[in-house]
């Protein structure tokens, strides 16, 4: 009779459950070389959980091919990923573990208020919502923060964090923190990638653009040399037939009212530059640029910062050090420690107010992160 594949132990069912967590943390994201792990049971108690993470059910949508997660400014895949996952056997393993994880949610708007106010139900019942502040100090003094603590965070500061997201924050009594574009304070300029896709869809040409169809547009502008991407959102704005309409930004009256609501407000520079398509002047330029106007608008210095597009760049924390800047956060889908080993490469989860419930279970815990890398891996 064959051997069995699954392992028993004498252990306590705490010690086990532990290996488990760890065993599965191991198997997601996998080596970054080799293959994907094939074989390697998961058991508590004696029982097979699972034998990899190819045994999680297929992601198909109704049309039946698998989905593969596409680059958008939420990074966001369909919600019936989270459908599935949720119901996956390790999904309260890696709630365990999460427990002991710090979870930073970093959103953008707010475009549906219920289903937000259903995701900060959610936090008040399943996590321990933490502030800005509050990370802080845990770095100061070396002190882990509590048990699941979840910070809510914004990028780009869209005027729905004030008209949608400070009620609501304000309702449950939850903190969160904004990261600002400090070039569109009072005015009523678009974000640039809303800008170019417009122009592109109105005629707009640039020399260095192979524009094709606009949905590509973005990709090819965050990948050129900063001074050319510039370059050609002039050209677009002049070859367009229209001018996009103008979007209402928050101003500096604004910022002073998501602070007293409890939104800290963090540096998002100047700009919103890809950071690693940038020379070092610029780099600096942008972020010593946003840091003194929020500090004019503000009467303090901020003090958190968020990489445009969520990638780290060792020009721009320099600069933040000797602006003594104490939090520098990414966008890269992942838990990070409950007391941040490198307080400015701080990891994030990306979410969006649209997200559900059950989907918004498994970014939480870290399953759908996981799943996501692995599936990206084995592609």
């Amino acid at each position: 009779m064959p051997q069995s594949h699954s392992t028993t132990s004498t252990s306590s069912p705490t010690a086990r459950t532990r290996a488990t967590v760890t065993a599965l943390s191991d198997l997601w994201p996998p080596p970054t070389t080799g293959t994907p792990p094939g074989a390697a049971t998961v058991t508590t108690d004696g029982q097979p959980i699972v034998t990899s993470p190819a045994d999680l059910p297929p992601v198909l949508p109704p049309g039946g091919r698998a989905l593969r997660s596409t680059a958008t400014r939420t990074c966001s895949p369909p919600d019936a990923r989270g459908e599935w996952l949720r119901f996956a056997p390790v999904q309260p393993l890696f709630r365990a573990r999460a427990a002991q994880r710090l979870a930073v949610l970093a959103y953008h708007g707010v475009t549906d208020p219920r289903s937000f106010g259903a995701q900060l139900d959610r936090l008040r019942r399943l996590a321990t919502p933490v502030s800005l502040a509050s990370v802080q100090q845990a770095v100061t003094e070396r002190r882990p923060l509590p048990a699941r603590s979840v910070l809510v965070t914004f990028d780009d500061a869209d005027r729905s964090v004030l008209t949608h997201a400070l009620p609501a924050l304000i309702e449950r009594g939850i903190p969160a923190a904004a990261f600002v574009i400090s070039e569109l304070i009072g005015t009523e300029k678009p974000f640039w990638w809303h800008e170019a896709d417009f122009l592109a869809r109105h005629g707009g040409r640039a020399r260095s653009l192979d524009c094709g169809h606009p949905s590509q547009l973005l990709r090819r502008l965050k990948a050129m040399p900063d001074p050319d991407r510039r370059r050609s959102l002039h050209e677009l704005r002049v070859s367009a037939d229209r001018r996009p309409p103008g979007q209402e930004q928050l101003t500096p009256a604004d910022l002073l009212a998501l602070r007293a609501g409890g939104v800290a407000i963090g540096n998002h520079t100047q700009g919103h530059p890809c950071l690693g398509r940038c020379d070092d002047a610029t780099v600096r330029a942008e972020i010593t640029g946003a840091h003194e106007a929020l500090t004019r608008w503000l009467g303090d210095p901020p003090i958190a910062f968020a990489y445009p597009d969520g990638g780290h760049d060792v020009r721009a924390e320099t600069v933040l050090q000797e602006l003594g800047y104490r939090l520098g956060f990414l966008s890269d889908h992942r838990l990070g420690p409950r007391l941040p080993s490198h307080p400015l490469q701080i990891s994030r989860l990306q979410v969006d107010s649209t997200t559900s419930t059950r989907r918004f279970d498994t970014i939480l815990s870290g399953l759908e992160p996981a799943y996501r890398r692995w599936r990206g891996h084995a592609a």
